[in-house]
């Protein structure tokens, strides 16, 4: 589990340890997707999550080999995210719409002291030659 400040560089730096861990896991392929879906899920956090000075935000990455991947950001939040209409002028608004549309399955969970979890699961998409016979 990585820490993070809620300061906006830290998504950068998640997304580069995201990649390294990636491509140790043979998963480089989920690259683009993963490093989007954490950005999103990440800037959420670090935006929304109300909470006392000081609390750091976790990222956990999980191989869910062969083929697949799932995405955690904890925080010390009790208020759970969820997706809005976003207003078609505005800037923002759209991060767990992205998540939703990348992701294979997403969602918010209970944690271990205070806040909550919020995971993505993504899959390798499958390989030419490996359908149904």
């Amino acid at each position: 589990m990585l820490r993070w400040s809620r300061h906006p560089s830290c998504v950068g730096l998640a997304r580069l340890e995201l990649r390294k861990a990636l491509a140790g896991w043979g998963l480089a392929a989920l690259e683009e997707s993963a490093t989007l879906v954490l950005s999103e899920l990440l800037t959420n956090a670090g935006r929304h999550a109300r909470v006392s000075p000081g609390r750091q935000i976790e990222t956990r990455y999980v191989p869910a080999l062969p083929s697949g991947l799932r995405i955690e950001v904890h925080d010390a939040s009790p208020v759970r995210p969820e997706p809005r209409a976003p207003d078609p002028d505005a800037c923002g608004g759209r991060g767990l719409l992205l998540v939703a549309a990348l992701a294979d399955s997403w969602g918010i969970g209970d944690r271990d002291g205070p806040g909550k979890v919020v995971w993505a699961h993504l899959s390798l998409p499958p390989r030419e030659g490996d359908g149904p016979l």
